[in-house]
């Protein structure tokens, strides 16, 4: 037998067949469905999608789950995807904090850490941070790691796909020079991808956010990354660098030459990250506002007191703003995106400072622009990190069949 037949012959077609079943078993609501749902969602005969449950059902990945019953005819098959069977780990490691989340092969989160960074943190402390709170996580979701099936990371900076390494990473020194993934792979026995962050958070918004066939996702925190999705494909540019509003410069004089950056941070990032909203913010507000301010690293107190009207938070919410909407302008007059997702520390300040910045954007664009919120909070990262390890998942169960 010719290898095109072999290509082609039923035993290949029961296998695609019972693929297919298995993708639409996992998308369906509760991660159950009827045959007949599996009919419709796949396009295959009811004789097929039976075959290919029996299929799934032989090799462990799936399990009839009794009857629907109804009012008229027979009652209906149900089938259920076994999402116990193995899990994943996503991971998201930053200069300030390494966040894991341990989920099931239908992507529902069974534990998760947050672990502050010491100041200043070095790749290598990253690297030991990251295996103590991986073990932890793991634990309490009563899995070893190396019983994961796989694991992804997310990470600030420039990723070359190819070799799975950080290029660049400004913000965490000694983190780029690192074999963090050969490593993982070593200590966990199962693939381990890596992205970078805010490419994972588009991941994130498109599988259960609120992302569009055109999208620009902005993660804006003391650093500001941007992702980009264009006709529904995520966009990363020739060097996997596209997106970088934080190193746009909107201050140097145009016949000045630029100045480059001594503290890892971009110009843009400069003039409205975490870190400058915090600094305004000790500079205008009085006691005790400034003395709360200038104690911690926490800025919610600060728009906080400018929703309740108070005249120094608001000026400085006023400033941000101006800023924030004459950078994203340029992004977005470029780019035409369907839709704007803010996610990152800086969006939980709420509508006090994106109802400004929704103002002034209004004044510099040629057309309306629609910009939300992220509702994923700030683990869109990380559970972006859960996808991806779910879409590597995919070879070992397709191997089971």
């Amino acid at each position: 037998m010719s290898s095109g037949s072999a290509a082609s012959g039923p035993h290949v077609l029961r296998r695609i067949n019972a693929t297919a079943v298995l993708n639409a078993l996992r998308d369906a609501t509760g991660h159950t469905a009827t045959v007949s749902d599996l009919v419709v969602a796949t396009g295959l005969s009811r004789p097929a999608v039976t075959r290919a449950l029996t299929t799934l059902a032989e090799a462990g990945i799936a399990e009839f789950a009794g009857t629907t019953e109804h009012q008229i005819g027979r009652p209906a098959q149900r089938a259920r995807f076994r999402a116990e069977l193995g899990h994943v780990a996503g991971i998201d490691i930053g200069p300030h904090k390494v966040l894991v989340m341990v989920a099931d092969l239908a992507g529902t989160v069974l534990a998760e850490r947050r672990v502050a960074t010491p100041p200043r943190p070095t790749g290598s402390h990253l690297v030991t941070l990251l295996r103590a709170t991986l073990a932890e996580v793991a634990a309490e979701a009563d899995v070893t790691p190396t019983d994961l099936w796989s694991a992804a990371v997310g990470t600030p900076g420039i990723v070359d796909h190819e070799r799975g390494e950080v290029v660049l990473a400004p913000s965490i020194p000694g983190w780029s020079s690192l074999p963090v993934i050969a490593d993982l792979r070593d200590w966990l026995g199962c693939p381990v991808g890596i992205e970078n962050d805010v490419n994972l958070a588009v991941v994130a918004e498109r599988w259960r956010g609120e992302a569009g066939a055109n999208l620009l996702f902005v993660q804006w925190g003391e650093r500001i990354g941007t992702g980009m999705v264009i006709d529904d494909k995520p966009y990363r540019g020739a060097s996997s660098a596209a997106g970088e509003l934080g190193f746009i410069d909107l201050v140097t004089d145009l016949d000045d030459e630029p100045k480059p950056p001594t503290d890892g941070l971009g110009a843009f990032e400069r003039l409205v990250g975490a870190g400058e909203i915090l600094r305004l913010g000790v500079q205008r507000c009085e006691s005790p506002l400034r003395d709360r301010l200038a104690t911690s690293d926490d800025i919610a107190p600060l728009f906080d007191a400018a929703v309740a009207g108070d005249p120094a938070a608001l000026s400085v919410v006023d400033t941000i703003a101006t800023r924030f909407a004459r950078g994203l302008a340029v992004q977005l007059l470029i780019m035409d995106p369907q839709r704007v997702v803010v996610g990152g520390g800086v969006s939980r300040a709420g509508d006090v400072l994106f109802d400004a910045v929704r103002k002034r954007l209004g004044r510099m664009l040629l057309v309306p622009i629609d910009l939300r919120v992220s509702a994923l909070g700030t683990g869109n990262v990380a559970l972006g990190a859960v996808r991806m390890a779910l879409d590597q998942v995919e070879e070992r169960l397709t191997a089971l069949l």
